[in-house]
């Protein structure tokens, strides 16, 4: 595969949305909220549907947010979200992060969550959203790590979805672990005034536990994903079936907890 073609391990299906419609710019980019002013040019990049970029629009009208996604399909569905919440300050393109198809300088802010863990090249990524930053902007970047995440009580099923799931990322040219790789990365691409920090979701009550157990539960059997850890040999479809019933079977635990790592990066320079 070459270095910058990755395969998108999760896809789009209904199961992943669910998940992705959940995000905020409180929830998933709080680290970020700070560097916000009205008038700002803000590219975001992998919007998928459009929650946390709607989110980021509202905070600097009249300044105008470009959301830039890999397909079609799903900037559709980030352009109703912007529709429905009344924003006439977003446009939406579609956009390969590795060559960005803007003049340098364009942005005050360019923001990716949750992208350069399924990139086949995250340097090259982060050098083209500094190449399109204007001098004394940010570059943001968010991603989670996937052999840090925690959970309880201690799941045989999930340790194997843990591990089924980095193999496939991997095989499709992307990195699970990206969290902890992000200041590296960035500093590779030539920045050299970088703010890292780190934040979690934590799933621990009824409600979300159920939420993000059955989430999980469907993804493992009916996405995209699932077709990959197929084909690719890595899980066997009663194996998924498996790994999904003990998702579900966790979700009901009742001292269940889960949490989700994130390393997360402020760049200039």
């Amino acid at each position: 595969m070459p270095k910058e073609t990755a395969v998108y391990t999760h896809g789009h299906h209904e199961s992943v949305l669910r998940s992705h419609r959940w995000r905020t710019a409180a929830n998933s980019a709080g680290y970020l909220l700070g560097e916000l002013r009205p008038g700002m040019a803000v590219l975001d990049v992998g919007c998928g549907p459009g929650t946390i970029t709607a989110d980021v629009a509202a905070l600097v009208a009249p300044g105008r947010v470009t959301a830039v996604d890999t397909g079609p399909g799903i900037l559709e569905q980030a352009a109703a979200v912007a529709a429905e919440r009344g924003l006439d300050n977003v446009e939406f393109a579609v956009a390969d992060v590795h060559a960005l198809d803007f003049p340098d300088d364009s942005f005050d802010v360019v923001h990716a969550h949750q992208v350069l863990q399924h990139v086949g090249d995250p340097v090259q990524a982060l050098r083209e959203m500094r190449r399109v930053c204007r001098p004394g902007g940010v570059v943001a970047a968010r991603d989670s790590d996937y052999a840090a995440m925690a959970w309880y009580p201690e799941t045989p099923g999930l340790a194997e979805w843990q591990e089924v799931y980095r193999r496939v990322a991997r095989a499709n040219g992307g990195e699970p672990d990206a969290g902890r790789m992000l200041v590296s990365w960035a500093r590779q691409a030539g920045f050299t005034d970088i703010t890292p920090t780190a934040a979690a979701w934590c799933f621990a009550t009824p409600e979300t536990r159920a939420w993000w157990s059955g989430l999980w539960a469907d993804r493992t059997t009916a996405s995209v994903y699932a077709e990959l850890a197929v084909q690719g040999g890595h899980a066997s479809t009663e194996q998924l079936a498996a790994i999904a019933g003990t998702w579900r079977d966790w979700g009901e635990e009742g001292d269940g907890w889960f949490m989700v790592p994130h390393g997360e990066v402020l760049c200039r320079g």
